[in-house]
């Protein structure tokens, strides 16, 4: 009663402060799964799960298109359950919400909290409902990660922890431009004043950026864009492998582009399929020559979305000004040297 009242009171100061409430005001522990559990939920929903992590831009979206090319294998986009607030756990953060789902009076839950399996099977019935529509055994979602970096692999970890995950890495120079033309031409609406005036700067007279005499980013930008992507790499990598083990896979976006046949053959018998038909790789490099992004983005702004080679590698070396070159050596050369990305001679 006494945690009920505090609880009311709490509740109460937050909506007459901002006048609604908030799970991020006060929030609760929800507890994990336990193996029995899985194997109950599994009765139910039982296809094999999988989700993609990986920075934005970084050729999730590309990888989730040709994963799904193998006829047991499903994958949509964008339900973020663990890379983007409110999260999952917001359809159980509200404690009178875990008050009623805990309730020892509650003869449903066996004296349990309910909460997580509330979370399991409401995710496992978004996956399976459309992968059973297309009659697919093992199912995904590719979510890029990079708003909160690691934290999202233990979000994923705490719902799903036999889930198999794939982390796609693309060279963070690469990765940082294509992002910025991203909010160039997807999300004006967000920029600063500045990075307003850069845009429509490269609009009119593009050559000096195209040439490294000038650069599309500000200062304070660039460094948090290099940052950012590092703490991306090094937090959900570190954790994939410290919570997924071997059910944690990285993969390069580049060795897609190279050898794409090759690199999701691994990425399928990593996700468990019976067998790949070797006549699939038509399939596949068909898929791999379209680029639905490229066509959206020439649309919306084609002006400057051609001054872009969109999905290629490299372009950083045109776009970054030698003073960025050298930074993001300075900030990112341990990471990109882990990875086999180039850093010699490239200041």
């Amino acid at each position: 009663m006494k945690n009920s009242l505090l609880w009311r009171m709490k509740r109460a100061w937050w909506i007459l402060r901002k006048g609604e409430s908030s799970s991020k005001a006060i929030s609760r522990n929800i507890p994990s799964l336990t193996s029995e559990e899985i194997a109950e939920i599994k009765q139910f929903f039982p296809r094999q799960k999988f989700f993609i992590f990986g920075h934005a831009r970084s050729g999730t979206t590309l990888l989730a298109r040709l994963v799904r090319v193998h006829p047991e294998v499903h994958c949509n986009w964008q339900a973020h359950f663990f890379t983007r607030p409110p999260f999952l756990t917001a359809l159980v953060q509200d404690p009178a919400i875990g008050e009623w789902l805990g309730r020892r009076s509650n003869r449903w839950n066996g004296g349990h909290d309910l909460s997580p399996l509330v979370l399991r099977v409401t995710a496992d019935f978004i996956l399976e409902r459309e992968a059973a529509r297309f009659g697919k055994s093992i199912v995904g979602d590719k979510s890029p990660n990079s708003l909160v970096n690691g934290e999202a692999v233990r979000r994923a970890h705490a719902v799903y922890p036999d889930a198999r995950l794939i982390y796609i890495l693309r060279d963070g120079r690469d990765t940082i431009l294509s992002h910025r033309f991203q909010s160039f031409i997807d999300s004006p609406q967000h920029l600063s004043k500045q990075d307003l005036q850069l845009r429509d700067e490269f609009a009119l007279r593009p050559q000096p950026f195209l040439q490294g005499e000038k650069s599309i980013f500000t200062p304070k930008g660039f460094l948090r864009a290099v940052e950012e992507w590092v703490e991306n790499v090094e937090t959900t990598i570190a954790l994939g492998r410290e919570l997924y083990d071997d059910r944690f896979l990285v993969i390069r976006y580049e060795d897609l582009l190279t050898n794409g046949w090759a690199e999701m053959q691994k990425i399928w018998q990593f996700l468990g399929v019976q067998a790949i038909d070797p006549r699939l790789e038509s399939v596949l490099q068909a898929e791999m020559q379209e680029n639905p992004d490229a066509d959206w983005q020439n649309q919306k702004a084609g002006q400057i979305a051609q001054l872009l080679r969109k999905g290629q590698s490299g372009s950083w070396r045109e776009f970054f000004t030698p003073q960025e070159k050298a930074l993001f050596l300075e900030k990112a050369g341990a990471t990109l040297r882990a990875w086999g990305y180039p850093t010699d001679g490239e200041q």
